[in-house]
């Protein structure tokens, strides 16, 4: 099943600015929020789904890359979820409402429902760990059919010892006294319209509901530790230099047990030693002798599929444009494929015998070698230009 268009979701137009992206996300967090519609699974579908699209419109950088390749371009790469609501769990988009709503996170809907807890973990603030940025170079042939692959990271791991809770053991982990566990405090304020409650992190846990009495001797109370990480990435066919992919999840393990940060991932091209990549097609130059350019031959040419054969027909003039449908780059999830255009260049042996000499002086003369320009001849550039467009 394909994914709604983000601007559908949130109602506006592609070239919507900032702010009319966070108004219509406000207002359909409102609508669809979990604490108004208890147990319906629908609401909570568009509520998931409004916060996806409101992740990746918010943000800059992953805009650019959706309005460029659409879902394909803030996707997943392997197992690991991609951007917004396919890899968010409800700590996540709850975390989103401290920009959207104001105060310390957690449900918008505290101050006005009596402050009961939300899905996401009422007030409680949830730490998040660094995203991480590995850059992976990919041949011709990998872009083309796609690749599988494994990759060491070193980063910031979830302790073994306590588990990511930065504590010695169990009987060193407390209930916040200040928040009873909650993660923030509720202020009281008398304004002239009444009273007003407002939702703030806890000062003394920091958001973490709990307090620790004894940190833990290895990763001395942080819940992470250096390490290496082996990630298998599946890259897509038909990614491009400069493109990139996320993990959701693969980055930096967070402090006590918080939500791990997103593994971005730069797609870099490694050139090929006779293909050129043109967008999705392929360019081939193909050096002919004269000899067989004037009678014709059957020749093999390389594509990133393996070996092809074309026909060069008698008379093929040098700059010559052959095409081999089919033979390119795919386009990201869709059946098309760019296509092999060939060059055609006629060689000249700059080394002649003296029986090659003798025969080229005999046909010097002969109307058939004569150069005959065509009024409407066109150079290479204007040829390729009018092919692509």
């Amino acid at each position: 099943m394909s994914k709604r268009d983000f601007y559908d979701i949130l109602g506006v137009a592609k070239n919507a600015s900032a702010e009319e992206i966070k108004k219509a996300y406000r207002k359909l967090a409102i609508k669809y929020h979990p604490d108004k519609n208890p147990d319906d699974k629908a609401a909570e579908d568009k509520f998931k789904e409004g916060a996806e699209a409101y992740e990746v419109l918010s943000s800059p950088e992953k805009k650019q890359r959706y309005d460029q390749y659409g879902h394909a371009g803030v996707g997943s790469a392997g197992g690991g979820g991609g951007y917004g609501g396919g890899g968010m769990n409800m700590e996540d988009i709850f975390s989103q409402f401290g920009d959207i709503f104001g105060g310390g996170g957690g449900s918008p809907f505290d101050s006005f429902f009596g402050g009961q807890q939300s899905r996401g973990g009422g007030g409680r603030r949830v730490a998040k760990g660094s995203n991480l940025r590995i850059k992976v170079k990919l041949t011709l042939e990998e872009i083309a059919h796609g690749a599988e692959k494994k990759i060491k990271v070193n980063k910031q791991i979830t302790c073994k010892t306590c588990d990511g809770t930065g504590a010695k053991d169990k009987s060193s982990v407390s209930t916040c006294k200040t928040c009873g566990g909650s993660g923030a405090v509720r202020r009281v304020t008398n304004t002239i319209l009444g009273q007003m409650q407002t939702t703030a992190t806890c000062p003394t846990c920091h958001g973490s509901g709990q307090q620790i009495t004894a940190k833990c001797n290895v990763c001395h109370g942080e819940g992470t530790t250096r390490g290496e990480e082996t990630i298998t990435i599946n890259i897509p066919a038909g990614v491009s230099e400069g493109m990139q992919l996320s993990m959701a999840g693969k980055g930096n393990a967070a402090p006590n047990g918080g939500v791990p940060g997103d593994l971005i991932i730069l797609i870099e091209e490694l050139p090929h030693d006779t293909l050129k990549r043109e967008g999705n097609n392929i360019v081939y130059d193909l050096h002919v002798s004269i000899v067989d350019a004037a009678l014709g031959y059957s020749a093999e040419v390389p594509t990133i599929d393996g070996k092809a054969k074309i026909k060069i027909e008698p008379g093929t003039q040098s700059g010559k444009l052959l095409r081999l449908k089919g033979k390119g780059i795919p386009e990201i999830n869709s059946y098309h494929r760019g296509d092999e255009i060939i060059h055609v260049n006629i060689w000249t042996p700059k080394a002649l015998s003296n029986e090659e000499r003798a025969i080229l002086e005999s046909l010097r003369e002969s109307p058939n070698f004569k150069p005959q320009p065509g009024k409407n001849d066109k150079s290479f550039f204007d040829k390729m230009k009018e092919y692509f467009e």
